[in-house]
C-alpha cells in the first residue's frame, strides 16, 4: 500500500479539519477501510442505490427482541403525534436505538429526519457527514453506498438552504458528489465556484488539486499545491500530493525531493519507512 494512507484522504473529513485548524502538518490518521476511491476518476454512477425500505426491513430482521419492542413502543408512539417538535424527538430516540444495536445507515436516517424537522443547519451537517462516514467503511456495497452518498446530499442541501454562503458545506456537498456519487464534474464545479469567489480558499484548493492528480492534470495539480505552500509550507497533505503529480510528469528527482520533505515533517517512524519503500519503487 502506497503511503498516502497516512495522508488524509477521507476528503470530508479532511477539508473540515483543515478549516476549523488550518493547514495540517501532521497527518490526521490512516486512510478509513473501504474508502471509495474511484469516484473522482469515473462518471455519475449508473447502479441503482438501495432503498430505505430494503435497509430497514433487513436490519429490523437482524434486531434483539427488546429492542424491537422498544422500537415498536416509540414507533406507536410517533403515528399519534403532530407536532414537528416532538417528532423530532422521537425520531432522535429511534435513531438512539439503532446506534447503539450498531445498525448505524438507519441511525444515521432517523437522525437526518430530526436533522430536517428541527431545520438545524449543524444537525443537518452532521447529520451528512455521518453518511459520509458509512460509506467509506469496509464491505459495504456499491448501492448502499449510492444510497448513503445520495442521502449526504440531501442533508448538505438542506443546510445550504437555510444558509447558502456557508464554503463548509458548500464544500462537503462537492466532496459528497465526487467521493459518493460519482458525479464528478458536478463537485468539481461547486468548487470552481468557490473558488473563483473566493482564489485563497484552501480546503477547496487542496480538493481539487487531489481531484487534479487522480485524473492526471499533474500541472493544474502542482499549480493549485503551490498556492497553498506558499502560505503554509508544512502542509503534508500538499507537499504529498504534489510530489505525486511530478512523479505523474515523470520528474522523478523533484517527486523524490517533495516526498523526502514530507516524511521530515511527518516525522513518524513507520510513515519513512513506507515513504522509503515507496520511493525504491519508482527510482
Amino acid at each position: 500500500m502506497r503511503p498516502a494512507h497516512y495522508i488524509t484522504l477521507v476528503i470530508a473529513l479532511a477539508l473540515i479539519a483543515f478549516l476549523y485548524w488550518g493547514a495540517n502538518t501532521t497527518p490526521p490518521g490512516k486512510l478509513a477501510q473501504g474508502q471509495r476511491t474511484t469516484g473522482a476518476t469515473s462518471g455519475a454512477n449508473t447502479m441503482k442505490p438501495a432503498s430505505f425500505d430494503s435497509v430497514l426491513a433487513s436490519s429490523r430482521s437482524q434486531l434483539p427482541k427488546t429492542a424491537a419492542d422498544e422500537l415498536k413502543t416509540i414507533e406507536n408512539e410517533l403515528t399519534a403525534t403532530r407536532d414537528s417538535s416532538r417528532m423530532a424527538a422521537v425520531f432522535l430516540r429511534m435513531a438512539h436505538i439503532w446506534e447503539i444495536n450498531k445498525f448505524q445507515p438507519v441511525a444515521a436516517y432517523y437522525g437526518a429526519k430530526a436533522a430536517k424537522l428541527e431545520n438545524s443547519e449543524k444537525k443537518l451537517n452532521f447529520a451528512g457527514q455521518f453518511f459520509m462516514d458509512l460509506l467509506h467503511e469496509a464491505g459495504v456495497s456499491e448501492s448502499m453506498q449510492l444510497w448513503e452518498a445520495n442521502e449526504a446530499i440531501a442533508c448538505f442541501k438542506r443546510s445550504l438552504e437555510l444558509d447558502p454562503n456557508n464554503d463548509t458545506t458548500k464544500i462537503m456537498l462537492a466532496a459528497a458528489y465526487v467521493d459518493g456519487t460519482g458525479e464528478t464534474m458536478q463537485g468539481v464545479q461547486l468548487l470552481l465556484s468557490l473558488t473563483r469567489q473566493k482564489p485563497d480558499n484552501l480546503p477547496a484548493n487542496l480538493l481539487l488539486g487531489k481531484l487534479a492528480v487522480r485524473s492526471g492534470q499533474f500541472d493544474k495539480a502542482i499549480k493549485r499545491f503551490e498556492m497553498i505552500l506558499n502560505k503554509y509550507p508544512d502542509n503534508s497533505e500538499a507537499l504529498y500530493f504534489m510530489a505525486e503529480a511530478y512523479k505523474g510528469k515523470g520528474d522523478k528527482q523533484k517527486a523524490i525531493e517533495l516526498f523526502e520533505k514530507c516524511k521530515r515533517i511527518v516525522n513518524k517512524p513507520e510513515f519513512s519507512k513506507e515513504v522509503d519503500e515507496y520511493i525504491n519503487s519508482f527510482k
